[in-house]
């Protein structure tokens, strides 16, 4: 049997089939067990001889059947006769889900106040915030100048302040040296010090995004803050607001150093913000470069407005009116009272920073 098999499953040349109908044989029947017969009754083909194929029993039934049994494929109509359309019932395909998801236009961040937060300002439109920071400058070193003669925003002052009083060590003779470490260099060291900590502060911007609306909301609360805890502390040291002496600070006590370093950090981080961004403010506390570009701007004697000379000028105006607002605020208020003032400036400030407009999206 296992012979028979095998011999049932060897080539078709073998079995004698030809592979193309001579034009002299007569048409053959398309059945599928027409090829089986004729292998069986064949001896030979081509010469090539073999021995017939004893079948078993129930391989001899199959080839005894007609072909009706089997049912006839037309592969050509299979070819061109369009798929049938399946169940709808069993049809799960959405094509909304995917029109949707192939939709190429972008969606609409939603409009809630953590997105806007999280959005960065056109530093165009951030003139009005940067003014009043130019004159917060000028208002809180009124503050310390009157009373301590130190200057919290202008470290350039203190940093020769420290020289001089360095150089003292070394004027008249060996055993006649002013040696002593002034109150004055005490406060200005104090200034130096807690700006550069202030500014370090800033970093925290690099992380949030300098330009984002919740960074200059969240710094210029934390400049409020810092200018409300100064405003305590001279309080509670009882200290005077005005010195009458250039050389006779009124701040002396371990909490007027405190407020010096309240004011001095507040400025430091107002200056750090300003600089990132980036406009023709500058840093809004440094005046001295500010004056140097204006002299030599081109657009200097034009007619108009040019926003990079015309900025320069209202840093330098509002930083004088703030100085003098200051002053004047101390002869009524006091120290205490003017900080106080200044700290409620600088929280509308911060609320300012939230309506200022963002980048326009390309």
């Amino acid at each position: 049997m296992l012979f028979g098999l095998h011999q049932r499953t060897s080539s078709l040349k073998a079995q004698g089939i030809p592979l193309l109908t001579l034009d002299s044989e007569p048409p053959k029947s398309h059945s599928f067990l027409a090829p089986l017969s004729l292998a069986a009754t064949s001896s030979s083909v081509d010469g090539n001889q073999y021995h017939p194929v004893h079948k078993s029993g129930s391989i001899a039934e199959a080839e005894e059947l007609d072909d009706a049994d089997f049912e006839t494929i037309d592969i050509l109509a299979m070819a061109t006769t369009p798929e049938v359309k399946r169940d709808s019932s069993q049809n799960t395909y959405e094509p909304d889900h995917e029109q949707m998801a192939l939709d190429p236009r972008p969606l609409t961040p939603p409009n809630t106040i953590l997105s806007r937060l999280k959005g960065e300002i056109d530093p165009k439109d951030a003139t009005f915030p940067l003014t009043l920071f130019c004159f917060m400058t000028g208002f809180i070193d009124s503050v310390s100048f009157s009373a301590a003669f130190v200057w919290c925003g202008f470290q350039t002052g203190n940093g020769t302040q420290l020289a001089l009083a360095l150089a003292r060590l070394f004027e008249g003779p060996p055993g006649h040296r002013d040696q002593t470490f002034h109150n004055a260099d005490q406060l200005a060291l104090t200034s130096i010090l807690t700006f550069a900590f202030g500014a370090f502060l800033g970093r925290i911007g690099d992380r949030l995004g300098n330009k984002t609306r919740l960074w200059l909301v969240l710094g210029t609360f934390l400049q409020a803050l810092f200018t409300m805890a100064a405003a305590l502390t001279v309080w509670r040291s009882g200290s005077p607001s005005i010195s009458d002496s250039r050389g006779d600070p009124v701040w002396t006590n371990a909490l007027a150093f405190v407020t010096v370093a309240f004011l001095s950090m507040s400025l430091g981080l107002q200056g750090i913000m300003g600089k990132r961004v980036n406009t023709q403010f500058t840093t809004t506390i440094v005046l001295t470069t500010t004056w140097c570009e204006l002299m030599t701007e081109p657009s200097l004697f034009k007619r108009g407005y040019h926003p990079a000379r015309d900025h320069k000028i209202m840093a330098i105006v509002v930083l004088f009116v703030g100085g003098f607002t200051g002053r004047a605020l101390i002869d009524q208020l006091g120290s205490a009272g003017t900080l106080g003032v200044g700290a409620g400036v600088r929280t509308l400030i911060a609320l300012a920073w939230f309506f200022v407009k963002g980048k326009e999206t390309k």
